[in-house]
This record gives structure tokens, sequence and C-alpha cells, in this order.
């Protein structure tokens, strides 16, 4: 079990990291969302890094891993709250992590998730 805290909000799971993480608890918090996600069968994965000071090319990566592992088990992803002294060091790292909205907060975050979800066959319309 990770050392973040994982929150279900309806259908929407919220993760908000508190704490710098080190390469291990990354990992291990990756596990925990894709499993709560498929526990809960969520359709939104919003990842608050507002408190988060360093992003490092790892983290940037693992991120975006995430939310194409969640995106293929049925939950869009948004990040939100990335300071620009992050933003500036995942450009200046070459990091472009595809697929993965951003929002400036939580209640941002909430509004563009419900835009992508609502654009966004469900399941059932798929397998027709």
């Amino acid at each position: 079990m990770s050392e973040v805290t994982i929150l279900k909000m309806g259908k929407n799971i919220i993760v908000p990291i508190q704490v710098e993480l080190h390469d291990r608890a990354a990992l291990r918090l990756q596990e925990d969302i894709l499993k709560k996600i498929e526990e809960t069968e969520s359709t939104g994965l919003i990842i608050d890094v507002s408190a988060v000071s360093v992003v490092d090319s790892f983290l940037g990566r693992l991120l975006g891993e995430t939310a194409k592992m969640a995106r293929l088990i049925g939950a869009e992803t948004v990040l939100v709250g990335m300071k620009k002294e992050v933003v500036i060091t995942l450009i200046q790292l070459g990091m472009v992590i595809k697929d993965l909205h951003t929002s400036i907060n939580i209640e941002d975050g909430m509004v563009l998730l419900e835009k992508l979800k609502s654009g966004r066959p469900s399941i059932k319309e798929q397998e027709v």
C-alpha cells in the first residue's frame, strides 16, 4: 500500500500527492491506483501534484504511463496542480507526456474530466 491516500468521489478517483515520491513509492502508487480503478469501476482519475515540488523524468514518465493504463481499463485521467517550476523542468528534460490532460486545480480538473468522459463511448457501446 502506498503512502498516498486514494479517494473515491462518485465514479471518480482523486489522488492528492502530498509527499515527494521516490521511485519505489511511485511504482507502488501506480499499482494502487490501477487496482482501485478496477475494484471500483471508476471512469475518472484526477492526480493532484500541487504539493509536489519536484517531478523528475521517472515520475513524469510514470504519470504518463499511469494515464495510458487507466484509459485502457476505462478511466480518463487529468493531472492537476502542476507548478510552473515543475513544468519548466519537464520541458527542459524534453518530456512530452502524451495523452495526459492537465488542469490548474481539482475543481477545473473535475469539469475537464466530465467533458472527456461525456465524449467517450461507454464500454457497453464499444462492445456493440
